[in-house]
């Protein structure tokens, strides 16, 4: 017979549980600002280092965190989520710490790739909400969390030049410590920890193949523009990526208990959330990297676009798109939560308001009002399809295998927005460079108004995709057998019925 899950003895809204949400919000805000911050403070850091490698800080971060995500994942399951949040947590802080420090560049990568463990608190985030939270509270936190990172977006860029303005570019990497280590605090004191265990195994080989794997494909595509797409380099790391990859798949077969469940990843129901979540990420990294950029072109170059704002006055269009990923999330936390709407739904609806986003600033992007309506209408799609996903997976998937199955989505949620604006700029590069003279652009590169066009398209296209998977979903996604013993708090663990 199947025990049912732990659930809290509460069924409402509490002063503990809106601080343990509040605190966690504030967790995933840090993540959703860490890559903006860095990338502000870069030209600071590669000046004081006199180096040339600066790809290296922001490849660092993500690499890391998407390699170690399905080990922490697995190993959340097995010992408590809320332990390896808190372990994620501390790590990234002393990560933190030791690039405030650093005497050398080396040492500075090296405490911004343990930084990188800030990325599986997103899905930690929301497996912990899954256990501990009341059960009219999860689709509503669960939203809140995944779609309020969308805020800190507004603040950020005024935030990070005060800072380097005043303090330099090591008061970003203490911002990050102090900002960690009360975050830490908090939820230690206001969230509890999971009692859902998974009585498993540990696969050191399924973690070394899959994680080799996925760091081979992301050092490929984040250097393959520098080195040269048919540099023996980036052909090396791909060719390596892809073999360790399909090793992996070859292993999880025959390893009894392997890192992931193939079988639990190959249902329609969690396969397409996975991709859907990469199409979802991947269309919202092109957006705002692709909106600033256009924004910020000056318009004497006569491009047929761009307005010349500095970074603090982006904020215009940044604004609508924050404020509306949360108005987004909030809506699908209360359709969920109260009316029964199937989350599948609403990713159609995000992705699909995605597609007209894109779509829309393809055709007209010489116009501020209508850029900054359109960023709004782009901006509750994304918001969506951010609480949507995480809403799917826990439809889907029992609470024991919730973080391991988590983790894939994670690394989807990577690996996709790493290499979607490859795909683009790639394109752009070789078709759309326009052709000013380096004295004007300072050795600044700019592109012809029918390249962000088809950039543009790309994006609209990529949407479109990942609304077409979300219709694809099954109409009604019954939930993975759970194992058929639920440990309590004390207990060893699960024993899983495969």
């Amino acid at each position: 017979m199947v025990a049912p899950s732990p659930t809290p003895a509460v069924d409402r809204w509490t002063p503990r549980l809106i601080f343990s949400l509040a605190s966690i919000v504030l967790l995933l805000e840090m993540l959703a600002v860490s890559y903006m911050m860095i990338s502000t403070a870069l030209p600071s850091i590669a000046a004081h280092y006199r180096t040339t490698q600066g790809a290296w800080l922001l490849t660092s971060f993500l690499l890391v965190g998407a390699v170690t995500a399905p080990l922490i994942g697995k190993l959340a399951d097995m010992y408590g989520k809320r332990k390896a949040l808190l372990g994620c947590v501390a790590v990234a802080a002393a990560g933190s710490l030791l690039s405030a420090v650093a005497g050398s560049y080396a040492v500075l990568i090296a405490g911004r790739a343990l930084t990188g463990l800030l990325i599986p608190c997103l899905f930690l985030s929301y497996s912990l909400i899954r256990d501990v939270f009341p059960a009219k509270t999860i689709a509503l936190a669960v939203s809140i969390a995944t779609s309020g990172m969308g805020l800190i977006a507004i603040p950020a860029p005024f935030l990070t030049g005060w800072l380097i303005d005043n303090h330099g570019f090591r008061s970003i990497f203490w911002f990050f410590v102090i900002g960690l280590a009360v975050l830490g605090a908090l939820i230690y004191f206001t969230t509890a920890e999971s009692p859902v265990r998974l009585r498993s195994r540990i696969d050191p080989l399924g973690a070394l193949l899959l994680g080799g794997g996925i760091a081979g494909i992301l050092i490929a595509v984040s250097f393959g523009p520098t080195w040269g797409w048919r540099d023996s380099s980036t052909m090396a790391y791909l060719a390596g990526g892809v073999v360790l990859l399909l090793a992996w798949l070859t292993s999880a077969r025959m390893i009894r208990e392997p890192l992931i469940d193939l079988d639990v990843l190959g249902r329609r129901s969690v396969l397409l959330t996975t991709i859907g979540a990469g199409l979802c990420y991947g269309a919202s990294g092109l957006f705002t990297i692709l909106l600033p950029m256009m924004a910020m072109t000056p318009a004497v170059l006569g491009l047929d676009y761009g307005f010349g704002v500095t970074a603090e006055g982006f904020a215009i269009f940044q604004a609508p798109v924050g404020l509306m990923v949360v108005v987004g999330g909030v809506l699908v936390g209360l359709l969920v939560g109260r009316r029964d709407v199937r989350p599948r739904i609403l990713l159609t609806i995000g992705m699909l308001l995605m597609a007209t986003g894109f779509l829309l600033t393809a055709a007209v992007h010489d116009s501020k009002p209508l850029l900054i309506v359109f960023a709004g209408i782009f901006g509750t799609g994304m918001g969506m399809g951010y609480a949507a996903v995480p809403n799917l997976l826990i439809e889907a998937v029992p609470p024991q295998l919730q973080a391991s199955t988590a983790s894939i989505v994670g690394v989807s949620q990577s690996v996709f927005p790493a290499v979607l604006p490859v795909i683009a700029f790639t394109i752009m590069n070789n078709s759309y460079i326009a052709p000013i003279p380096p004295e004007m652009t300072q050795g600044a590169v700019f592109y012809l108004d029918r390249g962000f066009t088809i950039a543009f398209l790309i994006g609209g296209a990529t949407a479109l995709i990942g609304a077409i998977v979300a219709v694809a979903l099954p109409r009604r996604i019954v939930q993975l057998a759970a194992p058929q013993k639920v440990a309590g708090p004390g207990e060893e663990g699960l024993v899983f019925a495969h």
